[in-house]
């Protein structure tokens, strides 16, 4: 008799309100469902991919090389232009368009930064007899106006994800002040609570010490920012099981990754057991999520000598300050550069 009385009032239901109803429980499952299997932001999830830019000073220390790597593996994101920064450009531009070449990315193009100097790093012999003339993407000669250009033509807001030091930024900045209002800023920068190896004692980071100037007009420009300093990303190695995955995968994004960290480390055993400081894959998650860290709104100072402190009276970011779940990035982390390379 209840199932009867049950039925009954169902079909009494319109027809309209059922469809509604199915309609709005279907969209919050999805979102609930697609929130927890990728850890995308809002933004991913409410407008699709989220068009970035990387700006690079890739060929220095090997982080830049692991986190080019998981932006390609990224579905979240789509790439439109990555530029090599702080000088040693046509070095750092062949880096560029050989790693998009063996990701099979040449869509994406290639901008030549500022100090258009030949130059080399610690992983030449990877682009050694490499053509930059030969890289069948486009290859902008001007890096900062490309940067411009990319921001001022898209149609929806660019995420410019910047992990080295800034000139390619400040320049376009000066050039064009307009792209901040087009724009986020999404870095790798800073010590705010911890210095290098997790120090109690802040420290001048590199990618803020190498240029301050260039990082205080990037710092001081009205738009949204979002940093990861010191005290999250320098945390971040792989090591073990984890590592190994990624040491030994078949996968030609991996398999380049690791050929250039054995290239560039000084400490051949280390490269076959763990990791470096993987500073910069952080800033490249902080560019589609902040699900595992823990975010605070701080007023942050760029000093002449390189320090980013803490000052009410600065311009406010978010900081990711400290981590939820590390763990949980580094399995991330393995997961997206083992895995398949996202599509254009």
């Amino acid at each position: 008799m209840k199932k009867a009385a049950t039925q009954a009032t169902l079909w009494s239901i319109p027809i309209q309100t059922v469809v509604t109803t199915l309609a709005v429980w279907c969209a919050c499952t999805y979102a609930t469902v697609g929130e927890s299997a990728s850890g995308t932001a809002k933004e991913a999830e409410a407008s699709g991919k989220i068009p970035v830019i990387l700006d690079t000073d890739i060929g220095d220390d090997i982080d830049d090389t692991w986190a080019l790597a998981m932006l390609l593996k990224s579905p979240e994101v789509d790439i439109k232009l990555v530029v090599g920064d702080q000088g040693k450009s046509l070095y750092r531009a062949r880096l560029i368009a050989k790693f998009l070449e063996t990701a099979g990315r040449t869509d994406v193009p290639v901008g030549i930064g500022l100090d258009p100097k030949s130059g080399d790093g610690p992983q030449s012999d990877w682009v050694k007899g490499y053509d930059l003339e030969s890289y069948p993407g486009k290859v902008h000669q001007d890096g900062v106006k490309a940067i411009i250009d990319t921001i001022m033509k898209s149609p929806r807001p660019v995420t410019l994800i910047a992990i080295g030091p800034v000139p390619n930024v400040a320049a376009a900045l000066r050039r064009e002040p307009r792209i901040s209002k087009r724009a986020r800023f999404v870095g790798m920068h800073g010590s705010v609570r911890l210095g290098y190896g997790g120090s109690k004692k802040v420290s001048a980071e590199y990618n803020v010490r190498a240029d301050a100037k260039s990082c205080q007009k990037v710092f001081t420009a009205p738009w949204d920012i979002t940093i990861t300093p010191l005290d999250t990303c320098g945390l971040v190695h792989l090591r073990g099981e984890k590592y190994k995955a990624v040491r030994d995968s078949k996968d030609p994004v991996a398999a380049a990754l690791i050929e250039n960290y054995r290239i560039w480390s000084k400490n051949k055993k280390q490269a076959e057991s763990r990791s470096s400081t993987l500073f910069d894959t952080v800033a490249v998650y902080l560019a589609f999520s902040e699900k595992l860290l823990l975010m605070e709104k701080l007023g942050i100072r760029v000093t002449d000598d390189g320090y980013t402190v803490i000052d009410p009276a600065a311009k406010t970011m978010s900081v990711a300050t400290s981590w939820k779940d590390m763990a949980a990035f580094e399995d991330l982390l393995v997961r997206r550069v083992t895995g398949p390379t996202a599509k254009p």
